[in-house]
């Protein structure tokens, strides 16, 4: 079986339509959203109804949930509280609601995924130390699984279950089924590696290899549509250097 994981859209549609063909021309059998639908981006409500039309598996991101008022902007930057304001105004009553309801972890035959972190899906935090990531390990351990997949970074990268834990920033990851894998599948509308290009994963459960895959897009035009809806300034420049 092949998956698709993709998250971190944020409201940018040329961003994630040439993910959507890349996806299409790998003939997958499951995509899976996780999380971020909205937010940062000029198009959440454009961005949302693609995702929606996919009939997909979704699973919610902070920024979603801040679009609802599910979660405090409070921790947010001055930009991505703007944002969030911004795109509440944007989306109608029943998107938002389809937004309320979405999960926070999800769980399949051979995989996991969550938008943050395994062991506290609902406090939206990163995974950036070996703590963070032994702590969501023993939690994904919990869940049944040996592998899981998370957005929220917006960084494409892999951590093993070794002792110590490593981690790898590999294209292709093999997937070692006597080892706990968490795969971060990067950002497809603001990715944050210093790589503009936009990035999804793909799984293969019978090759046990993950792939990160980046594709380019039209920038220019993404950042033009945040300028003419009036968002800062920053949150198109910062496309361009994919940080």
């Amino acid at each position: 079986m092949r998956y698709a994981f993709l998250g971190d859209i944020h409201g940018n549609t040329e961003a994630l339509d040439v993910v959507l063909a890349a996806i299409r021309s790998e003939k997958v059998d499951k995509i899976v959203c996780l999380g971020d639908i909205v937010g940062y981006g000029a198009e959440p409500a454009k961005c949302l109804e693609a995702i929606r039309a996919l009939n997909c598996d979704v699973i919610a991101g902070n920024h979603d949930w801040a679009a609802v008022g599910k979660v405090s902007i409070d921790c947010f930057n001055a930009y991505a509280k703007a944002a969030a304001i911004w795109t509440r105004e944007q989306l109608t009553d029943e998107q938002k609601q389809w937004i309320i309801n979405l999960p926070l972890t999800l769980t399949y035959p051979d995989c996991a995924v969550a938008h943050g972190t395994f062991h506290q899906p609902e406090a939206f935090n990163y995974i950036q130390t070996v703590f963070d990531a032994q702590q969501s390990f023993e939690s994904l351990k919990r869940m049944g699984a040996k592998l899981g997949f998370l957005g929220h970074s917006h960084v494409p990268v892999g951590f093993f279950d070794t002792d110590p834990i490593t981690y790898t920033l590999d294209g292709e990851i093999p997937v070692d089924e006597d080892i706990s894998i968490m795969v971060n599948a990067g950002s497809v509308g603001q990715p944050r590696d210093e790589n503009n290009k936009a990035s999804f994963a793909l799984y293969d459960n019978e090759a046990k290899t993950v792939q990160i895959r980046r594709v380019e897009y039209d920038i220019d035009a993404a950042a033009n549509k945040i300028r003419e809806v009036g968002l800062p300034e920053i949150l198109a420049a910062r496309l361009y250097q994919g940080k």
